[in-house]
């Protein structure tokens, strides 16, 4: 837990997806996040959060639906997903806060 929040509270903006293995639209999540580190790289860290292994950090982020998308900056959330978020949506999201 303290590297996670070692990571959001950093100054580079940090994409959060708390996900479960069992959830089939967090399976659609990966290729997604994986096209948005590519055109991004360095300017974001991403970083994924397993629900039902860390339930003391989807619980204080009032986590209900996954998968949700949380993007950090200096430890304040900047922007918030509920479902399947699109590259370019996230990639704007990050680009307005970088």
């Amino acid at each position: 837990m303290s590297q996670f929040h070692e990571l959001i509270n950093r100054n580079t903006p940090t994409l959060v997806d708390f996900y479960a293995d069992w959830c089939g639209p967090c399976k659609m999540m990966p290729p997604i996040l994986k096209e948005v580190k590519n055109e991004l790289g360095e300017s974001v860290n991403i970083l994924k959060v397993d629900v039902d292994k860390n339930q003391k950090a989807a619980n204080k982020y009032g986590i209900r639906s996954i998968p949700t998308l949380i993007l950090f900056k200096n430890g304040k959330i900047m922007w918030r997903k509920t479902g399947v978020a699109q590259a370019r949506e996230i990639k704007n999201a990050v680009k307005q806060i970088a």
